[in-house]
């Protein structure tokens, strides 16, 4: 079943309730990671359908499901759920358990959307300038795209110093979306630009990432898959 038109339902009509949700991921890809934390954090059964080339079956369902070929990508019984960031805040919605990782207040789950977006597009995307740009043929690459990367990731690097100065998880006490998002980001942007000893609010905060037991969960998970990394895993973490 691919996703078309006549595939995808509204977010407003309740699944049917025939299968256990499916997870297609990869335990090492930073978005998967993200939404393996919201799985994690509430202990939400699934099936993993791991991708790679050791599982054809599971790559050739992915692709006939989503012709695009990213992930993640959930099924709920039958409803494809696309994007990171959706599929946690539809796990939120219909899947909920004692972590809410959207807060009810409105305000404070703006602000928790506004670090998820900050944490994608300012963290995890120049992180993955580099990773792309090693991929590259050497007469391919883009030395100065990689500089404009590393700028983008200091001025990230300071702009979170200073807002997380006194909050316990990126938005306050309660761990979120945001956090969900923040780990992976974090994780391997200090592996390509690592954060200076100054934005010590930041290196703490990784610190508790780590230690956060969804994301320590992940992080063992994806251990074996560390020389899969092109620019090459420091031995760290």
């Amino acid at each position: 079943m691919s996703i078309s038109p006549s595939t995808v339902r509204p977010f407003d009509t309740p699944p049917r309730r025939c299968s256990a949700m499916k997870l297609y991921a990869h335990p090492f890809s930073s978005y998967c990671q993200k939404v393996l934390i919201a799985l994690y954090e509430n202990a939400t059964p699934f099936e993993w359908r791991q991708l790679g080339p050791d599982n054809p079956a599971a790559v050739a369902e992915h692709a006939e499901l989503w012709p695009l070929k990213r992930m993640p990508l959930l099924v709920d019984d039958g409803r494809p759920v696309l994007e990171s960031s959706i599929i946690i805040e539809y796990l939120d919605l219909r899947h909920p358990g004692p972590v809410r990782l959207i807060p009810e207040d409105r305000n404070a789950a703006l602000e928790v959307r506004l670090l998820d977006r900050f944490f994608d597009n300012y963290v995890m995307t120049p992180m993955m300038k580099y990773v792309f740009d090693v991929l590259r043929e050497p007469q391919q690459r883009d030395p100065y795209g990689v500089s404009e990367a590393g700028e983008l990731l200091v001025s990230a690097y300071a702009w979170l110093d200073d807002y997380l100065n006194g909050r316990q998880w990126a938005v306050g006490e309660s761990f979120s979306l945001a956090d969900c998002a923040a780990a992976p980001a974090l994780f391997y942007a200090d592996w390509v630009h690592p954060i200076d000893a100054g934005f010590s609010q930041l290196r703490a905060y990784r610190q508790r990432l780590l230690g956060r037991p969804s994301f320590a969960r992940v992080v063992e998970e994806a251990r074996p898959y560390r020389d899969l990394f092109p620019i090459g895993a420091p031995d760290q973490d």
